[in-house]
Protein backbone atom coordinates (compact mmCIF):
# COMPACT_ATOMS: atom_id res chain seq x y z
CA UNK A 1 0.00 0.00 0.00
CA UNK A 2 1.30 3.61 -1.16
CA UNK A 3 -0.36 5.79 1.32
CA UNK A 4 -2.72 5.52 4.31
CA UNK A 5 -6.37 5.47 3.44
CA UNK A 6 -9.01 7.42 4.40
CA UNK A 7 -12.19 6.29 6.02
CA UNK A 8 -13.58 8.95 3.92
CA UNK A 9 -12.77 7.76 0.74
CA UNK A 10 -13.77 3.83 1.49
CA UNK A 11 -17.41 5.34 2.18
CA UNK A 12 -17.33 7.10 -1.45
CA UNK A 13 -15.75 3.83 -2.66
CA UNK A 14 -18.58 2.08 -1.31
CA UNK A 15 -21.59 4.52 -2.79
CA UNK A 16 -19.82 3.70 -6.29
CA UNK A 17 -19.86 0.52 -5.88
CA UNK A 18 -23.83 -0.05 -4.89
CA UNK A 19 -24.55 3.12 -7.66
CA UNK A 20 -22.16 2.45 -10.91
CA UNK A 21 -21.88 6.60 -11.01
CA UNK A 22 -20.48 9.88 -9.96
CA UNK A 23 -23.64 11.53 -9.55
CA UNK A 24 -25.91 8.99 -7.74
CA UNK A 25 -22.84 8.27 -5.24
CA UNK A 26 -22.35 11.80 -4.68
CA UNK A 27 -26.34 12.53 -3.62
CA UNK A 28 -25.63 9.67 -1.07
CA UNK A 29 -22.74 10.79 0.58
CA UNK A 30 -23.75 14.74 -0.07
CA UNK A 31 -20.91 15.78 -1.79
CA UNK A 32 -20.70 16.76 -5.29
CA UNK A 33 -19.62 14.09 -8.26
CA UNK A 34 -15.95 16.13 -8.69
CA UNK A 35 -15.33 16.07 -5.10
CA UNK A 36 -16.12 12.28 -5.35
CA UNK A 37 -14.26 11.54 -8.76
CA UNK A 38 -11.06 12.95 -6.50
CA UNK A 39 -11.41 11.30 -3.63
CA UNK A 40 -11.85 7.95 -5.37
CA UNK A 41 -8.54 8.74 -7.54
CA UNK A 42 -6.75 9.77 -3.91
CA UNK A 43 -8.42 6.02 -3.01
CA UNK A 44 -6.66 4.09 -5.59
CA UNK A 45 -3.33 6.10 -5.72
CA UNK A 46 -3.08 5.11 -1.72
CA UNK A 47 -3.78 1.63 -2.93
CA UNK A 48 -1.80 1.66 -5.97
CA UNK A 49 -4.37 0.02 -8.28
CA UNK A 50 -7.55 0.98 -10.88
CA UNK A 51 -10.94 -0.34 -8.32
CA UNK A 52 -13.42 0.92 -11.54
CA UNK A 53 -13.65 0.65 -15.01
CA UNK A 54 -16.03 2.52 -17.34
CA UNK A 55 -18.91 0.38 -19.19
CA UNK A 56 -22.02 0.81 -21.01
CA UNK A 57 -23.69 0.47 -17.40
CA UNK A 58 -21.42 3.46 -15.94
CA UNK A 59 -18.50 2.40 -13.46
CA UNK A 60 -18.08 -1.33 -12.81
CA UNK A 61 -15.24 -3.01 -10.32
CA UNK A 62 -11.86 -4.13 -11.69
CA UNK A 63 -10.77 -7.06 -10.17
CA UNK A 64 -9.17 -5.70 -7.52
CA UNK A 65 -11.97 -3.16 -6.59
CA UNK A 66 -14.45 -7.09 -5.89
CA UNK A 67 -11.76 -7.65 -3.68
CA UNK A 68 -11.86 -4.42 -1.77
CA UNK A 69 -15.57 -4.26 -1.65
CA UNK A 70 -15.99 -7.54 0.53
CA UNK A 71 -13.23 -5.36 2.80
CA UNK A 72 -15.27 -2.44 3.00
CA UNK A 73 -18.35 -3.69 3.18
CA UNK A 74 -17.12 -5.24 6.37
CA UNK A 75 -15.10 -2.56 7.83
CA UNK A 76 -18.72 -0.64 7.27
CA UNK A 77 -20.52 -3.44 9.62
CA UNK A 78 -18.36 -2.73 12.17
CA UNK A 79 -18.11 1.00 12.09
CA UNK A 80 -22.27 0.94 12.15
CA UNK A 81 -21.67 -1.59 15.19
CA UNK A 82 -19.41 0.49 16.88
CA UNK A 83 -21.69 4.15 16.25
CA UNK A 84 -24.68 2.29 17.16
CA UNK A 85 -23.30 1.18 20.43
CA UNK A 86 -22.01 5.10 21.16
CA UNK A 87 -25.35 6.29 20.61
CA UNK A 88 -27.19 4.15 22.89
CA UNK A 89 -24.72 4.99 25.57
CA UNK A 90 -24.93 8.92 25.63
CA UNK A 91 -28.63 10.50 25.21
CA UNK A 92 -28.54 13.07 22.34
CA UNK A 93 -28.15 16.99 23.53
CA UNK A 94 -27.28 20.29 21.44
CA UNK A 95 -29.93 22.51 19.69
CA UNK A 96 -31.83 22.37 16.52
CA UNK A 97 -32.66 25.66 15.11
CA UNK A 98 -35.68 24.86 12.57
CA UNK A 99 -37.32 27.40 10.18
CA UNK A 100 -40.43 26.29 8.96
CA UNK A 101 -43.48 28.66 7.25
CA UNK A 102 -45.63 30.58 9.81
CA UNK A 103 -48.50 28.20 9.26
CA UNK A 104 -47.26 24.94 9.11
CA UNK A 105 -44.82 25.77 12.22
CA UNK A 106 -47.99 26.97 14.17
CA UNK A 107 -50.37 24.91 13.22
CA UNK A 108 -48.57 21.50 12.69
CA UNK A 109 -45.12 21.20 14.05
CA UNK A 110 -45.74 23.35 17.23
CA UNK A 111 -48.87 21.57 18.06
CA UNK A 112 -46.47 18.08 17.81
CA UNK A 113 -43.05 19.36 19.13
CA UNK A 114 -43.78 17.72 22.71
CA UNK A 115 -43.42 14.33 21.45
CA UNK A 116 -39.71 14.99 20.59
CA UNK A 117 -39.31 16.87 23.31
CA UNK A 118 -40.09 14.20 25.46
CA UNK A 119 -38.24 11.66 22.99
CA UNK A 120 -34.66 13.43 23.20
CA UNK A 121 -35.15 15.86 26.34
CA UNK A 122 -31.43 16.68 25.69
CA UNK A 123 -32.30 18.18 22.64
CA UNK A 124 -33.02 21.84 21.97
CA UNK A 125 -35.59 23.15 19.74
CA UNK A 126 -35.75 26.77 18.55
CA UNK A 127 -38.53 26.71 16.33
CA UNK A 128 -38.44 29.87 13.96
CA UNK A 129 -42.07 29.86 12.03
CA UNK A 130 -42.25 32.87 10.64
CA UNK A 131 -42.72 34.66 6.75
CA UNK A 132 -39.67 34.01 5.03
CA UNK A 133 -36.99 31.49 6.00
CA UNK A 134 -33.71 31.74 7.24
CA UNK A 135 -31.05 30.48 4.97
CA UNK A 136 -29.58 26.95 5.55
CA UNK A 137 -26.72 27.99 2.85
CA UNK A 138 -25.40 30.37 5.43
CA UNK A 139 -26.06 28.59 8.64
CA UNK A 140 -28.70 30.43 9.35
CA UNK A 141 -31.00 27.16 10.19
CA UNK A 142 -30.12 23.44 11.07
CA UNK A 143 -33.26 22.53 9.20
CA UNK A 144 -35.87 24.18 6.82
CA UNK A 145 -39.35 22.99 5.75
CA UNK A 146 -39.04 25.38 2.39
CA UNK A 147 -42.05 25.67 -0.38
CA UNK A 148 -39.62 25.19 -2.86
CA UNK A 149 -36.64 22.87 -3.74
CA UNK A 150 -33.46 25.17 -3.62
CA UNK A 151 -31.77 25.66 -6.88
CA UNK A 152 -28.41 25.65 -5.55
CA UNK A 153 -26.13 25.90 -2.45
CA UNK A 154 -24.22 23.14 -0.45
CA UNK A 155 -27.59 21.60 1.04
CA UNK A 156 -29.66 18.34 0.62
CA UNK A 157 -33.04 18.53 -0.15
CA UNK A 158 -36.10 15.90 -0.76
CA UNK A 159 -39.67 16.31 -0.70
CA UNK A 160 -41.44 16.33 3.13
CA UNK A 161 -44.72 16.06 1.39
CA UNK A 162 -47.63 17.42 -0.65
CA UNK A 163 -50.37 19.21 0.94
CA UNK A 164 -53.98 21.15 -0.09
CA UNK A 165 -55.75 23.91 0.22
CA UNK A 166 -58.86 25.47 -0.47
CA UNK A 167 -61.72 28.12 -0.29
CA UNK A 168 -63.15 28.57 3.70
CA UNK A 169 -65.27 30.60 5.04
CA UNK A 170 -67.31 30.73 8.23
CA UNK A 171 -70.28 29.30 8.78
CA UNK A 172 -72.16 32.42 10.23
CA UNK A 173 -70.78 34.39 7.51
CA UNK A 174 -72.84 31.78 5.16
CA UNK A 175 -75.44 32.00 6.88
CA UNK A 176 -76.29 35.64 6.12
CA UNK A 177 -74.61 35.50 2.51
CA UNK A 178 -75.66 32.34 1.03
CA UNK A 179 -73.65 29.52 -0.50
CA UNK A 180 -70.66 29.88 -2.16
CA UNK A 181 -71.21 26.60 -5.18
CA UNK A 182 -69.53 28.50 -8.02
CA UNK A 183 -66.87 30.74 -8.65
CA UNK A 184 -69.30 33.49 -10.03
CA UNK A 185 -70.67 33.24 -6.23
CA UNK A 186 -67.36 33.17 -5.13
CA UNK A 187 -66.38 36.58 -6.65
CA UNK A 188 -69.51 38.33 -4.84
CA UNK A 189 -68.12 37.54 -1.65
CA UNK A 190 -65.11 39.67 0.32
CA UNK A 191 -61.98 38.18 -0.41
CA UNK A 192 -59.00 37.51 2.18
CA UNK A 193 -55.74 36.69 1.42
CA UNK A 194 -51.85 38.37 1.14
CA UNK A 195 -50.74 41.97 0.89
CA UNK A 196 -49.20 41.22 -3.05
CA UNK A 197 -46.36 43.30 -2.55
CA UNK A 198 -45.20 41.63 0.27
CA UNK A 199 -45.63 37.57 -0.97
CA UNK A 200 -42.03 36.07 -0.33
CA UNK A 201 -42.89 32.95 -2.55
CA UNK A 202 -44.81 32.35 -5.86
CA UNK A 203 -45.95 29.23 -4.32
CA UNK A 204 -48.20 31.90 -2.24
CA UNK A 205 -50.15 33.39 -5.06
CA UNK A 206 -52.95 31.03 -4.74
CA UNK A 207 -56.01 33.22 -6.27
CA UNK A 208 -55.14 33.53 -9.96
CA UNK A 209 -55.48 29.84 -9.76
CA UNK A 210 -58.80 29.76 -8.66
CA UNK A 211 -59.87 32.44 -10.83
CA UNK A 212 -57.59 35.24 -12.92
CA UNK A 213 -60.25 38.09 -11.70
CA UNK A 214 -60.04 37.49 -7.85
CA UNK A 215 -58.30 40.30 -5.36
CA UNK A 216 -58.69 40.14 -2.07
CA UNK A 217 -60.21 43.26 -0.27
CA UNK A 218 -58.44 42.44 3.28
CA UNK A 219 -55.25 41.65 3.05
CA UNK A 220 -52.09 40.41 5.46
CA UNK A 221 -48.65 39.41 5.60
CA UNK A 222 -49.63 36.51 7.86
CA UNK A 223 -51.55 33.43 7.23
CA UNK A 224 -52.75 33.27 10.89
CA UNK A 225 -54.27 36.43 10.51
CA UNK A 226 -56.06 35.55 7.69
CA UNK A 227 -57.40 32.20 9.14
CA UNK A 228 -58.90 35.10 12.11
CA UNK A 229 -60.30 37.32 10.05
CA UNK A 230 -62.13 34.59 7.64
CA UNK A 231 -63.28 32.90 11.10
CA UNK A 232 -64.91 35.96 11.75
CA UNK A 233 -66.92 35.96 9.16
CA UNK A 234 -65.06 39.54 7.33
CA UNK A 235 -65.08 37.11 4.10
CA UNK A 236 -63.89 33.86 2.32
CA UNK A 237 -60.08 33.52 1.58
CA UNK A 238 -57.49 30.16 0.94
CA UNK A 239 -56.32 28.59 4.01
CA UNK A 240 -53.82 25.17 4.21
CA UNK A 241 -56.53 22.50 4.95
CA UNK A 242 -54.53 21.55 7.82
CA UNK A 243 -55.58 24.85 9.10
CA UNK A 244 -58.84 25.81 7.51
CA UNK A 245 -59.79 22.06 8.62
CA UNK A 246 -59.04 22.61 12.17
CA UNK A 247 -60.96 25.75 12.99
CA UNK A 248 -64.53 24.48 13.87
CA UNK A 249 -66.11 27.82 12.79
CA UNK A 250 -64.93 27.43 9.09
CA UNK A 251 -66.96 25.34 5.92
CA UNK A 252 -64.79 24.19 2.87
CA UNK A 253 -65.75 25.64 0.04
CA UNK A 254 -65.02 22.51 -2.56
CA UNK A 255 -67.98 22.18 -5.13
CA UNK A 256 -66.70 24.03 -8.17
CA UNK A 257 -64.30 25.26 -6.63
CA UNK A 258 -60.76 23.65 -7.47
CA UNK A 259 -58.53 22.89 -4.85
CA UNK A 260 -54.96 23.91 -4.67
CA UNK A 261 -51.91 21.34 -3.91
CA UNK A 262 -47.98 22.70 -3.23
CA UNK A 263 -45.30 20.66 -1.53
CA UNK A 264 -43.09 21.03 1.60
CA UNK A 265 -39.22 20.84 0.96
CA UNK A 266 -37.12 19.29 3.49
CA UNK A 267 -33.77 21.02 3.44
CA UNK A 268 -30.68 20.89 5.47
CA UNK A 269 -27.33 21.62 4.82
CA UNK A 270 -24.81 18.68 3.83
CA UNK A 271 -22.60 19.13 6.64
CA UNK A 272 -25.10 18.59 9.41
CA UNK A 273 -26.98 15.91 7.64
CA UNK A 274 -25.07 13.26 9.28
CA UNK A 275 -25.15 14.61 12.81
CA UNK A 276 -27.00 12.26 15.24
CA UNK A 277 -29.77 15.02 16.76
CA UNK A 278 -30.48 16.12 13.18
CA UNK A 279 -31.22 12.46 11.52
CA UNK A 280 -33.39 12.22 14.99
CA UNK A 281 -34.96 15.05 14.22
CA UNK A 282 -36.03 14.35 10.57
CA UNK A 283 -36.97 11.03 11.39
CA UNK A 284 -39.75 12.14 13.94
CA UNK A 285 -40.79 15.15 11.70
CA UNK A 286 -41.28 12.37 8.73
CA UNK A 287 -43.18 10.00 10.65
CA UNK A 288 -45.51 12.76 12.26
CA UNK A 289 -45.80 14.35 8.25
CA UNK A 290 -46.54 10.28 7.24
CA UNK A 291 -49.50 10.11 10.05
CA UNK A 292 -51.07 12.88 9.28
CA UNK A 293 -51.14 12.73 5.49
CA UNK A 294 -54.99 12.90 5.58
CA UNK A 295 -55.23 16.34 7.52
CA UNK A 296 -52.22 17.21 5.32
CA UNK A 297 -54.30 16.67 1.78
CA UNK A 298 -57.91 17.91 3.56
CA UNK A 299 -59.03 14.24 2.88
CA UNK A 300 -60.79 14.05 6.15
CA UNK A 301 -61.09 17.30 9.11
CA UNK A 302 -59.05 17.67 11.60
CA UNK A 303 -60.08 15.92 15.22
Amino acid sequence: MAAEVNWDDMRIFLALAASGSSAAAAKTVGNDATTVSRRLQRLERALGTSLFEHGRAGLMLTDAGHRLLAHAEAMEVEARAIQQEASEGAALSGTIRLSVSEGFGTHFVASRLAGFAAAHPGIAVDLIASTGFLNPSRREADVAVMLARPRGGPLIAAKLTDYRLGVYAARDHLRVTGAIDSIEALRAHRLIGYVPDLIYAPELRYLAEVDGQLEPSLRSSSINAQASLIASGAGCGILPCFIGDALPALVRVTRDVADIKRSFWLVVHRDMRRLARIEAFIGWLRGEVATAQPLLLGTRPAA
